[in-house]
């Protein structure tokens, strides 16, 4: 399932220059992956880092300048009270975003978001950037 979610990120914005990953905690594999087959800025963040390569942010009280830029944010398993504060983050900077919740959790954002089987993954995308847009 990860893989199918990295082969999806990478078919889909193999022309971009920055992703963020919200909340990547100790399980860096997407993002990884993602550093593996691309030579973009692959950014993790995360409110208590576990590693030097993951940038301490608040999304509740994010600093912007992070996620500036980026043609997509996701998040795999956020909590769902943390749900809306990503999707704010997202739309403020005009990024993509990519929510792959707990199978046993709903989605709690006031924006729709469309859902997506790829493979053996199932997540929820919103579209904010151009490029994405044409893409649809």
């Amino acid at each position: 399932m990860w893989n199918d979610l990295s082969d999806y990120i990478l078919k889909n914005y193999d022309k971009t220059s920055k992703i963020v990953e919200v909340g990547v905690g100790g399980f860096p594999r997407v993002a990884l992956k993602l550093k593996e087959h691309h030579k973009m800025n692959i950014i993790m963040t995360d409110i208590k880092p576990s590693h030097d390569g993951v940038v301490k942010d608040d999304i509740t009280d994010p600093n912007l300048k992070i996620y500036a830029g980026a043609s997509l944010i996701y998040s795999i398993r956020p909590p769902e009270e943390l749900q809306p504060y990503i999707v704010e983050v997202a739309e403020a900077v005009g990024s993509d975003l990519i929510i792959k919740p707990l199978s046993t959790e709903f989605l709690n954002t006031k924006k729709k978001m469309k859902l997506i089987n790829y493979e053996k993954a199932v997540f929820y995308k919103m579209c904010n950037n151009e490029m994405a847009k044409s893409k649809r």
